[in-house]
């Protein structure tokens, strides 16, 4: 358990972070108070982008007027009109495995990325089957049905094993940590995947996470060519959602480039290029975070979702006894947020209202909650959620990173607001024996 002490300590190590990054640095003072913590990080934030505006003023789209060559950190860009020929130098926000090189695409956004990426395997893959699991990210889906319809997409609502049985190739997965973890768990058990590509959606996955490392294990063990997709906006900015920044990164081992897989993946990240600068979706230089690649970034993001993810672990328990009947799920594979249901069916407009209610009520009551439709925050967030799975509508909880007593005083005071219009009785205060 995090103490509130050791909490503004880290807190205050990650505002030194920002404020570091500042041409004329602040003269901070050790935060005191969650909401100081948030007011500070978002303020600096702030100053950074500012600061990036004011000095880049000549730096045009065509870049034509500045000599230089623009940056942001440790990041350098080269680019001629509209950004249509990208090329960006600087760290990786993965931790990656010294056996593999990376070709990364940078785009606009996540969606960007993943939409620039499938548009692209029309080119180099053509018709395929695309097997997904339950509870995929619904824009994703949305994309596929709408505008990806070279891909015929396949939910695996049975074991991957099985599914693969029934579709025929060329067959491609797309693994997304929005699933429910016992799915996601599931499929990295598969036996033999036969794909020609697996599309793995880390976004709410630190940069760091050890299930990212088994993913590309797995897929390794069974050769199967990697490209992972990821909107760098949630996790990868201290939580202060510093600007809309999406990638692709091509996965190519070293020690057997001359495989016709590898081939695949220069084909296709090639098209990704080109259906980037035809879709207008390049990233734009501001939006890289200047403190990322230093080993004090990587330290700090790794605490604090490892912060996350065990208040996550501790609400997933908390809510399924203080709130029987009351939970969709409460286990994804990323650990980010639980989902709350309602004895009457939702749908977006009713979800939506009850999750801005709630985190207006609360907020009111002094308690660091939010409507906001996002997660990975200083705060708790809430937000109206739609499940592919199920097609039922609930109310998102994303956790925050916050000392553990506090964030144990935030969920039982969701859980009583929660419980309140559903007519339930329950205890009153959280057993004081979860950990």
């Amino acid at each position: 358990m995090e103490t509130i002490e050791a909490y503004l300590n880290r807190k205050g190590a990650e505002l030194r972070l920002l404020n570091g990054c500042l041409r004329s640095p602040l003269a901070l003072v050790q935060p005191r108070s969650v909401d100081q913590v948030i007011l500070d990080k978002f303020q600096l934030t702030a100053r950074l982008k500012a600061e990036h505006a004011l000095s880049h003023w000549a730096i045009t789209e065509t870049a034509w007027a500045h000599p230089g060559q623009p940056r942001s950190g440790p990041f350098a860009f080269d680019y001629d009109y509209q950004r249509a020929d990208l090329d960006v130098h600087g760290p990786s926000f993965y931790d990656l495995d010294a056996d593999c090189t990376c070709e990364t695409l940078y785009t606009a956004s996540g969606m960007a990325a993943i939409s620039a990426l499938l548009l692209a395997s029309a080119q180099v893959i053509g018709q395929a089957d695309l097997i997904v699991l339950p509870g995929t990210y619904g824009e994703t889906l949305e994309l596929i049905e709408g505008y990806a319809r070279h891909l015929h997409l396949v939910t695996a609502k049975r074991s991957l094993e099985e599914t693969i049985a029934t579709t025929s190739s060329p067959r491609l997965m797309l693994l997304d940590a929005c699933a429910p973890a016992a799915s996601f768990e599931a499929a990295l058990r598969c036996m033999r995947p036969a794909f020609e590509l697996l599309i793995f959606d880390g976004t709410c996955l630190s940069t760091g996470s050890g299930r990212i490392r088994r993913v590309l294990n797995w897929a390794r063990r069974w050769n199967i060519p990697v490209v992972m997709v990821r909107s760098h906006t949630k996790l990868d900015s201290l939580g202060a959602e510093y600007g809309r920044l999406g990638s692709a990164v091509f996965l190519h081992r070293k020690s057997d480039g001359s495989l016709p897989i590898e081939s695949k993946l220069e084909q296709l990240s090639a098209e990704m290029r080109n259906a980037v600068r035809l879709l207008g979706g390049a990233a734009l230089p501001a939006h890289f975070p200047p403190y990322v690649g230093t080993s004090a970034y990587r330290e700090l993001t790794n605490r604090r979702m490892a912060a996350i993810l065990h208040n996550t672990r501790r609400a997933a328990r908390y809510f399924a006894s203080a709130l029987p009947g009351l939970t969709e799920e409460l286990r994804f594979a990323h650990a980010l947020y639980v989902t709350l249901g309602s004895t009457k069916p939702l749908d977006e407009t009713t979800a939506r209202r009850a999750a801005a209610s709630m985190s207006d009520d609360l907020a009111a009551a002094g308690l660091p909650i939010r409507h906001a439709g996002s997660f990975g925050f200083d705060f708790a967030a809430t937000e109206w959620f739609h499940s592919a799975a199920t097609d039922r509508y609930s109310v998102r909880v994303a956790v925050p990173d916050l000392p553990t007593a506090l964030w144990d005083d935030l969920a039982d005071a969701i859980a009583n607001w929660w419980s309140a219009p559903q007519g339930t009785t329950r205890p009153a205060r959280r057993p004081t024996h979860v950990a």
